[in-house]
C-alpha cells in the first residue's frame, strides 16, 4: 500500500483504472432520509442517520436560536461549510498525493458570510457572500508555486466547489 499525506494512492489508481475502462464506475450516489423531530422539549430539530462504506452514523442538527432553534447542536450551515471545507481541502491533498508532493502541515481556515435577510423574505440579496479559505500548507518537496498550482486544480476539480460554481438541478416534491 502506498500512502502520500494520508491518502491511499493505491485505492486512487484502481477507482481511476476502473472509470478509465468504464466512467459509469464514477457516479456515486448519495442518499439519506431525514425526520424532523416536533417534540418542543427535544435538544435537536433535524435527525439523520447517514450511511458510509464501514457503518452508520446518526447526525442531529439543530438551529440556531435566531432561527427558532435551540443552538444545542450544530445548525445546517455549520455542516454545509464543513462538508465544502473537507471536499475541497480532500481534493487539495489528493492531487498533492497523486503528483507526489509530501505535506508535512495541512490547515485551514474557512469563512464564510451567510445574509439571511432572503431566508425571512426581507431581501433578494445572494444568501451566501462568499467563502474565503486560508490554507497553511507546508511540504517537504514543493515549493509554494507549486502548492499554488495544486490550489487552482483543486478548485476546478472539487465537487462541493462544482456544485457552489454551477447550477444544480433541484427537484423538490411533496409526496
Amino acid at each position: 500500500m502506498t500512502k502520500i499525506n494520508n491518502v491511499d494512492l493505491d485505492k486512487v489508481a484502481n477507482t481511476l483504472a476502473k472509470g478509465k475502462e468504464d466512467i459509469n464506475t464514477l457516479r456515486k450516489p448519495v442518499k439519506m432520509q431525514g425526520e424532523w423531530n416536533l417534540d418542543p422539549n427535544s435538544e435537536f430539530q433535524f435527525k439523520t442517520e447517514l450511511a458510509f462504506e464501514k457503518g452508520k452514523q446518526v447526525v442531529e442538527i439543530d438551529s440556531p436560536s435566531f432561527l427558532g432553534g435551540e443552538g444545542n447542536r450544530l445548525g445546517p450551515m455549520a455542516y454545509c461549510i464543513s462538508g465544502i471545507t473537507s471536499c475541497f481541502i480532500g481534493t487539495f491533498v489528493g492531487i498533492t498525493a497523486q503528483q507526489g508532493v509530501k505535506l508535512t502541515k495541512l490547515t485551514v481556515t474557512t469563512q464564510c458570510n451567510i445574509n439571511f435577510a432572503k431566508a425571512f423574505d426581507l431581501s433578494e440579496d445572494p444568501i451566501t457572500e462568499g467563502i474565503s479559505f486560508e490554507i497553511d500548507a507546508q511540504s517537504e518537496n514543493a515549493d509554494n508555486q507549486k502548492l499554488q498550482e495544486i490550489l487552482k486544480m483543486a478548485e476546478e476539480r472539487c465537487p462541493a466547489m462544482y456544485s457552489m460554481t454551477h447550477k444544480i438541478d433541484i427537484n423538490a416534491k411533496i409526496i
